[in-house]
Order: structure tokens, then sequence, then C-alpha cells
């Protein structure tokens, strides 16, 4: 089969998917698929073969004016074509007596179908299926064979859309909301989805069924099951062990079960009034991860073995995006475990409420580069750290704790002014760390005799910190600024100094908090100053809940780190 064959570059749409291209390959007459606008995106072998045209004369040309013509080898006006109410409507169609234009100008009399269905994305596509009229009858002019032509592009093109469908979310709950969307009501009024555990516990995930139009789910059916049997020959248990699909009706759990399963299934096919159900394995890679049930109850028609083929395509397909699933939430939570450990416990200070949040990445991928920092130094004075570590993946999180180890050995054993200790690090990042490069604010927080609180501090290309009075005055400390760390540049750095009234709050946190794909960063900075004004009397713990909550752009892609401090007074002796 011929995909589309102009280069990347001179596209005008996005490529087809693998599916879509698997679907064009696996298809033996002459095929092709366009999209919303009328465009072919994609042909196979045999129409290149029909239209004596190349996949390089077809794709990217609009299907009308390419091909549709009249008996006289005229072009047709789209007003006038029979495809284009149906392709506008997107609903199925086919017509017995059409013209196509082959590559040597000649005619070719065909007869065509044609399927809309969803491929992933914004756009549904359309999958047109022509021959040789004559050569063989579509479905109008008699009765298709079982599995004949017009039932397996149905197949098809359901295959196709089940495979952009489950394969492009990572969580398993919505892959098993939308298989079940998919296979209802197409195959079947009911599906039922059981699932095993990574500690080997079977649970019936989902009980659903058609009412009305729309998928309500039995949640009285649904909850877990017995173990799966070793030896029992009852059809789920056989594909809960990944034996074998297998036909069901409710004479098959009529004797005296054997197992746990077996009761319920004899009370699933009691309560939903199933007459005939197919049952398949999911598989994974390595495991079998559960079993999918369709049953009838309304239509009358009975499953049979070559409807077994099609549902094992579907599990197939269900088993890859489980185990995708299952892959990223273990990915993520060891990211989200690691960067946790890694953070530390806050020290208590008099005088100070000090609370603190982490917030992972939507995706586990993103996760590791944020960070914070809090500790006493030797002269009883805080030190106070934020900083950002380039990158989102796990080398970001060692990359993080890299640098605040360096960053700690300075502080304490260095009584120097925050740009001196900065400027250490920063060498430091170049010749003993991963780290590529990083933001940082680094401060010390230090009473003096009159119970004042002082804050001194340098800022290394990050975010400028927000102090918001108790009564509701909120500014950015932007003095102090400097370049990032990890430039290779030499440049001494700057201090700044701020007398904390009591009452205020401090507010130190990394770029998820104030950035967003769809807005600049200076109406995150404005959103974060206006609500943290607006929080200044909740007590700081919520204050800090309810900044997150309120601030976090709705499309932030990144981790959160957040440092907030109340100021208190300190008890006079």
């Amino acid at each position: 089969m011929a995909a589309a064959g102009a280069p990347d570059g001179e596209r005008s749409g996005p490529a087809p998917g693998k599916a879509v291209v698997e679907m064009l390959s696996a298809l033996g007459t002459g095929a092709y698929v366009v999209d919303a606008s009328g465009s072919i995106m994609a042909v196979n072998a045999a129409a290149e073969r029909l239209l004596g045209r190349s996949s390089a004369e077809l794709v990217k040309g609009d299907a009308h004016d390419l091909l549709h013509r009249n008996s006289e080898g005229e072009p047709i006006p789209r007003v006038r074509c029979r495809m284009r109410p149906a392709f506008m409507a997107r609903s199925p169609a086919q017509a017995d007596l059409e013209w196509f234009e082959r590559g040597d100008g000649s005619l070719l009399s065909v007869s065509w179908s044609l399927t809309p269905f969803d491929a992933g994305g914004d756009d549904s596509l359309v999958l047109v299926l022509f021959h040789p009229r004559g050569e063989f009858p579509l479905p109008s002019e008699q009765p298709a064979p079982e599995g004949g032509l017009l039932k397996e592009l149905e197949k098809l093109a359901l295959l196709a859309e089940m495979t952009t469908q489950l394969t492009s979310t990572l969580s398993a709950d919505e892959a098993l909301q939308r298989l079940v969307g998919l296979v209802l009501p197409r195959l079947a009024d009911w599906a039922v989805i059981d699932l095993i555990s990574e500690r080997d516990e079977v649970w019936r995930s989902k009980v659903v069924h058609m009412d009305n139009g729309s998928l309500v789910s039995r949640r009285d059916l649904e909850g877990p099951m017995a173990p799966v049997p070793a030896e029992s020959p009852m059809p789920l248990s056989r594909a809960l062990r990944g034996v074998a699909s297998t036909i069901a009706e409710p004479q098959t759990y009529e004797g005296s079960p054997d197992t746990g399963i077996a009761v319920e299934q004899r009370r699933l096919f009691e309560a939903t009034g199933m007459h005939s159900a197919a049952i398949a394995p999911i598989r994974g890679l390595r495991d079998v991860l559960g079993a999918l049930t369709l049953g009838r109850s309304a239509r009358p028609e009975k499953f049979t073995a070559a409807d077994l083929t099609l549902l094992e395509d579907i599990t197939r397909r269900a088993g890859l995006a489980l185990d995708n699933a299952r892959l990223y939430q273990r990915q993520r939570k060891v990211a989200e475990t690691m960067q946790r450990y890694l953070l530390p416990q806050l020290p208590r200070v008099a005088g100070l409420e000090m609370t603190s949040r982490y917030l992972p990445a939507p995706d586990a991928s993103h996760v590791g580069g944020d960070w914070y920092d809090a500790f006493t130094l030797s002269d009883d004075a805080t030190a106070l750290a934020i900083g950002d570590v380039s990158g989102h993946d796990l080398d970001a999180a060692a990359g993080m704790s890299q640098l605040r180890n360096v960053l700690r050995s300075y502080a304490w054993s260095q009584k120097e002014p925050p740009s001196r200790i900065v400027e250490r690090v920063d060498r430091a990042v170049l010749r003993i760390t991963d780290v590529p490069m990083a933001t940082l604010v680094f401060a010390t927080l230090a009473p003096d005799d009159e119970g004042r609180w002082t804050l001194r501090w340098t800022n290394a290309g990050h975010p400028p910190p927000l102090l918001v009075t108790h009564e509701g005055v909120a500014r950015y400390l932007t003095e102090g600024g400097g370049i990032l760390l990890g430039t290779g540049t030499d440049r001494p750095r700057s201090d700044a100094s701020e007398v904390l009234p009591p009452g205020s709050t401090l507010v130190l946190y990394t770029d998820g908090l104030i950035e967003s794909p769809s807005h600049p960063i200076d109406e995150g900075l404005e959103r974060l100053r206006r609500h943290a004004a607006a929080l200044a009397h909740r007590p700081v713990e919520a204050f800090t809940d309810e900044l997150l909550s309120r601030a976090r752009p709705d499309d932030n892609d990144d981790d959160v780190a957040l440092l907030a401090l109340r100021i208190g007074t300190l008890a006079r002796p």
C-alpha cells in the first residue's frame, strides 16, 4: 500500500495515522481516505492500480476535482455530486454507477461506498471504497454475505477508530469509558469489563448498557470478584486465565456454580436479561489484564464464532491501552515519590509560620525540576530557597538534589551574603554537578533586637518573591536580580534587603504557578498578586491552598513548588 507520498514539509494536513494505513492495506479493493476538506490523505495499492495514478499524484489533491466525472468525461459540478451530501453529513452512502478519471484520461466505471470514521483529533475522516462496476456487487444489489464487503469495511473503520481513541489517553478509566462507548450499541446491548489488578485481585469495573441512547452504569453489579480459579472450565474463568474466547448463554451458568466467579456470572445474566454473550481475554504484553464481555438482551441475534474474531481484535487494542496506562501510572508514582522524598521537612522557627506545597505536573514526564528548601543557619538566621532546574524528567529531579546539597553546604559553612553564596554555587554547578541550567532565589531571614524580621536575598533568574502585607497590599520584590545559574559567565551578583512587617506573608514560588501557554507571563504575575492580596487575612495554610487553587493556570503543564512564610512577633523575655 502507498500511504501519503508527499514529503512532510509539503503536506497541507497531518499525516494519516498508523491505524489508517493498516486499515487501507487490509482492503483488497480500491480505497482512499479523505479529510474534512475533501483532500485525499492516503490511498492503497489497489486504488493506485485501478486509477493508474501514483500516491504522489493523488495525495493532497481534492478527490472530487481529481476523480469525479460524468459519462462523457466532463467534470461534475459539486452541487450534482452524489457523494457530496453524504460526505458533508458524515453519513454512510453507496452508489452503483459513477465514473472516475484515470491517470491517462480514460474513464473507469465504478461502484463505491463511503464510511465516515473517527481517527482521533478534531476532524473525522471518510473512507471511500470503490471497484470496477460489475466486478463486485454492492449490498444494494444483493444481500451481503456474512463478513461481506460492507461489513468488513465497518469492522475496519471501528478498529481504526478504536486504536486511535484508546491509545490517545494515558488514563485507564478514560480508556475503558471510550471502549464502552465504541462497542455500544454497535455490537451489543451490554458491555462488562473485569480487570485483574497488579495484586491479582479481580474487580468488575464496568457493567454498562444503552438506555434511550445513553450509556447507563449498573453500579450494583460492579465491585470485587472472587479470585481467578486455576481449573474452572467456565467461560469467564477461562478468559481471565487467558485461555480462550467463548460464547456464553444463561444456560451456561444454570448448574451448580464451581467458583465465586460463576456465582457472579449467574447473577449478571439474571439481572441484565442477556440471552447471548461473547467473552474474550484482555491481554497485555506479559500478563492477562482482564476480560471483556459483550451481551445482547434487546436485539435477538445471538453471537457466533465469527464475532469472536472481531472481539479479540478489540481486546488486543484494549490490552495495549491498559498496559500503557499502567506503565504511565507506575512511572508517575516513581517520579512523584522521588521528588517528594527529596524535598525537605521545614524547620520550626519561633515567630514564623511556614508552609510549603508541591504539585506534580499533569504529565509524569514533566516531574522533576522544581524545588524549595528552608533550614536554620549557625547564626540562628533561617535560610530560604526556591529554584527550578531545567528539564522535565528524573534527571532534573536528580540535578535538583545536587544543587540543593551544594547550596546547603556553602550556606552553612560560609558566613557571607546571599549573593556570594550563590556565586559559589554557580561555579560549582559548572564543575561538580550534572545541572545544565537553573534558576534560584536564595535568602536569609533573621530578627533584630527589636523583633523586626529582615529578609536579605539574591535572585538568579527566578520569578521574584511576592510580599503581601496584613492589610492586603501585595508587591513583588524585584531587586537583587541576576542571571540564572549555569551560563558560565562570571558576573558579580547583588543583594537586596527588606524589613518584613508583622502579619505579612512572603511567597516564594516556581514558574508553574504563573506561566501559561495561552497567556503572557505578566498576566500570570498580576493574577497571582491579586489573589494573594485578597487572601491576606486567611491563616497561612488556607492562604497557600487557596492561592494554588486560584492562581495556577488551567492549562498549566508544569510542576509547582511554593514556600510561604507568615511573619509573627517574637516573644520578649
